[in-house]
């Protein structure tokens, strides 16, 4: 499989600095440019940009899946097993309040992965996963 090109996201924020601190103090991601109303980060070789939205309201709602209520919206990226294990574990000792706990989804079944889910200050929905076989990303 050819490596896919580096995405951009970007995100609201109705608190910059809140979130500035999370992004960059809680999951260490590495700051890039930014200016009073919006920063970028690496995020995991991609490029997350919080943007301060004071009006931002979000509306979540969630989606069962394998007996999970998953918070819809939600973004994240897909790492590689060991590095979705040191990141939880780091997320864990940073006392990280989880919305989905990291577990093993899909075990034993095509697609078995190691996900987690935990919200940023703001309220944006974070999903983290692994796959056993990353050649199994769209497996059915």
């Amino acid at each position: 499989m050819k490596k896919a090109p580096p995405f951009h996201l970007a995100i609201p924020v109705d608190d910059l600095q809140k979130a500035r601190t999370f992004y960059t103090d809680t999951l260490h991601f590495t700051e890039g440019r930014s200016s009073d109303h919006w920063v970028d980060y690496d995020f995991f070789g991609h490029q997350l940009v919080i943007h301060l939205d004071e009006n931002s309201v979000s509306a979540p709602s969630q989606s069962s899946i394998d007996g999970k209520n998953v918070p819809v919206p939600h973004f994240g990226v897909v790492l590689p097993w060991d590095i979705f294990q040191s990141f939880a574990d780091q997320l864990k000792q940073k006392g990280i309040m989880f919305a989905i706990e990291p577990y093993i989804r899909f075990k034993g079944k095509p697609g078995e992965q190691m996900t987690m889910f935990f919200y940023d200050p703001c309220g944006n929905a974070l999903e983290f996963k692994a796959f056993k076989e990353p050649d199994q990303l769209f497996a059915s």
